[in-house]
């Protein structure tokens, strides 16, 4: 995200906000340059001063005046992490196919402390658990293996054991080789293990048979559970390549993806949008900032710039 050099005061950015929303039209472009340049903290604090001054909710002002893909952005943008986090996954237990990717990019690519807090909010905003609604609304393999994975507070530290690592990799090979992709095992170590002991084991997977863990999921490409557990395995010893592929499909093809593209700015943008920038550039030969100005438009495309870090936003 790019930052100002000299950030107003809280007050001033809630009377600039007040002041983009009155009149005949929204000033679309005061409200990027406001809070297209804040941090988590410094939004949190604007929601809570503009409640306070004007005696309403800044996500309320805002839905009403935005419309389209930039009001999706904006608001998403405008939640707490948590939040956000738990309304993406409310909407991924109702809606398409890919919710199911949704659901399992939340639960492999946050912290442990941060996937507790998205499931904390979701219980206070939707009144049940995350853990509840992901069981109800996905079936077969797919809760097998997401309940667990919304469920899961991982060890973050460095230490691994390599001799679970060794007997572990020696289980997912067994049960990959006879097609047992949806087995207890496989299914422990990829939702419990912490993701230095996946690293470990998926390594000596790769030393002692010769061949990358995804490869070898790969038996049948047009099988979903096995996208998902190819998608997992990168979110949780890759995320840069998994958000950047993500990205890749939502630009390049007929018709730009829009929910996919404001999901991955918004919510990694103060994470690690450097990262995944240069991991685009380096597989498209474009940079970020070019593919998406190249893809959308107006305040939408003025806000998806800020968000990443354009110079010139």
């Amino acid at each position: 995200m790019s930052t100002l050099a000299t950030i107003p005061s809280v007050s001033e950015d809630c009377e600039q906000l007040r002041k983009a929303f009155e009149g005949w039209g929204t000033n679309e472009k005061l409200i990027v340059s406001i809070l297209g340049h804040r941090n988590a903290a410094q939004r949190k604090l604007i929601r809570q001063t503009y409640a306070e001054t004007y005696g309403e909710d800044l996500l309320k002002a805002l839905d009403k005046e935005l419309t389209h893909d930039f009001e999706r952005a904006v608001l998403l943008w405008a939640l707490e992490p948590a939040e956000r986090d738990a309304l993406l996954a409310n909407e991924a237990t109702k809606r398409w196919t890919s919710s199911n990717q949704v659901l399992m990019e939340i639960a492999c690519t946050r912290s442990s402390h941060d996937l507790l807090l998205a499931r904390q909010a979701y219980h206070a905003r939707y009144k049940k658990s995350l853990e509840e609604d992901v069981a109800y609304h996905t079936t077969g393999d797919f809760r097998k293996l997401l309940v667990p994975l919304v469920s899961a507070y991982r060890y973050e530290g460095d230490e691994v054991n390599m001799t679970l690592a060794k007997s572990e990799a020696k289980l997912l090979h067994e049960n990959i080789s006879k097609k047992a992709y949806n087995d207890e095992d496989l299914i422990r170590i990829l939702t419990t293990r912490s993701k230095a002991q996946i690293n470990a084991t998926l390594n000596h997977y790769k030393n002692e048979f010769k061949n990358d863990i995804e490869k070898d999921l790969e038996a049948d490409p047009k099988d979903e559970f096995l996208s998902i557990l190819r998608a997992t395995i990168k979110c949780l010893t890759r995320s840069e390549e998994y958000f950047e592929k993500v990205l890749r499909l939502a630009i390049n093809k007929q018709g730009t993806d829009e929910g996919a593209l404001t999901r991955v700015v918004t919510t990694r943008a103060e994470i690690d949008m450097k990262i995944i920038k240069d991991e685009y550039h380096k597989r498209n030969s474009v940079p970020l900032d070019h593919a998406i100005a190249k893809d959308t438009r107006g305040d939408y495309e003025d806000l998806l710039l800020a968000l990443i870090g354009h110079r010139d936003s």
